[in-house]
């Protein structure tokens, strides 16, 4: 701290200036400069050397202070007068902060709690109980959100009809503000059955989550005691009830294209090998993470068991799932529904988790860290840019990885440092340090196939993903936390045979691939 006070003073035709300044000074040189000469009414050509001064007096000073700062706390250790409190109170901060059990103690949250319950109950013979109630519930979902798609549909036919009448009409009794204020009213009578239903089907999942989590930790405290399981009681009505265990399974009306597949083991590494599966299939990516939606099934499938054993676990299943730059767009409305099909136990519900991602990456792109070449005045996510939801409700996945991309990856010119690419780079990472162990990348960067995707074209581009994620896998090892144990390939459902023979010949020349020794 420099004390002093501002005043003027004139000596041998000079005018001395006298300000309080604190060191060291953070703020704006040109700034202060600005207020001195302002407040002393100085004339502006004095701006240039009053800066200079200024800076120079603020380095010496700033310097000087560091020197005197330096030489007390040499001098206070030479004559052995250490500050014991100040270092005792510094290392107790700093161990209640980075250690768990010097920590402060706190009551575990909701959350916790349940957390901790369903991971418990779930491991032990109660399995079967819990698999056969979220089954029961998701059934009363499917059943209520057939009935509003049915009622829509509906109005949606009969409001066609109507409009379809009044426009053949229109020379007749008819005129175009008729036909707008018809417009309008179907609009409105639309949204508000679509809002009324939906409405309704949302209450019905929050009453189902929160009598869920209850009977969860009820179901704990009556095991714990009498070492017995409860027989829960059906959330369906009883007429229901009969109907839907009456019912005969019977096959599907849609007939789902065949799935090709192939497996393969492979080592990775310089010294210290790692083996990873990998496997190569041709999916849709929605198929991958809807439940099957069976009505007349009456046993929970075991798409159920699989991601309820893993879901507080460190081995978590990761989808990579492409979107645009836009948080919860159009392009991702299929992911939502399905999303939507059961009630969400564990997570916030799709739309609540995507709100809060959109307000922290508004908050992200509005203040831009400087290092980055982010464009300051764009509001949207860039290529490469990725989000991740958590998921209780869906097939084979509890994390999706929405990557953000373009137009660009239909083109045959991309390499290994387009934005995309690199962003598989960040999620791998990612998933090694959040216990993500198994991950499912789209192979060709595309869902669908088109006739611009050759056979040429469809090679390069899988040879090139192939390569560069071999090399973020050996990168892998030197990053730490989980092993990525399962990676996944998948190709545009309905490829042909033959590029997907193509692509499997491939991997193994791209890949150090295990093969079994035959001794004679």
């Amino acid at each position: 701290m420099i004390p002093g006070k501002r005043d003027v003073t004139y000596i041998n035709h000079q005018y001395v200036i006298e300000y309080l300044i604190t060191v060291p000074y953070d703020d704006s040189i040109e700034e202060l400069a600005h207020i001195i000469i302002i407040k002393n009414n100085l004339p502006l050509y004095v701006e240039k050397e009053l800066k200079k001064d200024i800076k120079k007096f603020i380095e010496y000073k700033t310097a000087e202070y560091y020197e005197d700062t330096s030489t007390d706390v040499v001098q206070k250790a030479k004559d052995q007068q250490p500050d014991i409190d100040g270092i005792i109170k510094q290392w107790e901060k700093i161990m209640r902060e980075e250690l768990i059990e010097f920590g402060e103690k706190r009551c575990a949250s909701d959350e916790e709690l349940f957390a901790t319950a369903y991971h418990k109950l779930v491991h032990s013979p109660a399995l079967e109980t819990m698999l056969q109630y979220e089954h029961m519930y998701s059934k009363t979902i499917r059943q209520k959100t057939e009935k509003r798609n049915m009622m829509i549909k509906k109005l949606s036919d009969r409001q066609s009809e109507e409009m379809n009448k009044a426009v053949n009409r229109l020379e007749q009794d008819m005129t175009e503000s008729k036909i707008n204020e018809l417009v309008s009213r179907h609009y409105e009578t639309h949204s508000l059955l679509q809002g009324k239903l939906s409405s309704e089907i949302d209450t019905m999942k929050e009453a189902q989550r929160r009598e869920y989590r209850e009977w969860i930790m009820e179901m704990l405290e009556e095991n714990q005691a009498n070492s017995s399981l409860p027989t829960p009681s059906s959330p369906l009505n009883p007429a229901y009830a009969e109907n839907f265990k009456s019912r005969e399974c019977n096959s599907r009306s849609q007939i789902n294209l065949p799935i090709l597949e192939e497996s393969f083991t492979i080592h990775l590494g310089s010294q210290l090998k790692q083996m990873h599966n990998i496997r190569i299939l041709s999916a849709s990516v929605m198929e991958l993470c809807a439940i099957e939606d069976n009505e007349q099934m009456s046993e929970p499938t075991p798409q159920f068991l699989q991601t309820a054993l893993g879901l507080y676990s460190d081995d978590l299943t990761g989808l990579v799932l492409m979107t645009d730059n836009k948080i919860g767009s159009r392009l991702s409305q299929g992911f939502q529904e399905v999303c939507q099909r059961t009630t969400e136990f564990h997570f916030p519900h799709i739309e609540e988790q995507l709100d809060r991602i959109s307000d922290v990456a508004n908050k992200y792109l509005k203040n831009p860290q400087p290092q980055t070449s982010r464009n300051a005045n764009s509001e949207l996510l860039e290529r490469g840019d990725f989000y991740l939801t958590s998921h209780s409700n869906l097939a084979q996945v509890h994390v999706i990885f929405h990557i953000v991309t373009d137009d660009s990856l239909k083109g045959s010119d991309i390499n290994s440092r387009h934005p995309v690419v690199l962003g598989l780079r960040h999620i791998l990472k990612t998933a090694c340090a959040n216990d993500i162990t198994s991950l499912t990348i789209p192979l060709l960067l595309q869902y669908e196939m088109t006739e611009d995707m050759t056979i040429n074209w469809c090679e390069k581009r899988a040879e090139l993903v192939f390569k560069c994620v071999k090399g973020f896998m050996i990168e892998m090892a030197s990053w730490g936390g989980s092993e990525l144990k399962n990676l996944q390939f998948m190709l545009p459902e309905g490829i042909s045979s033959g590029v997907f023979t193509s692509m499997t010949e491939m991997l193994p020349r791209i890949f150090k691939v295990c093969n079994p020794k035959i001794l004679n």
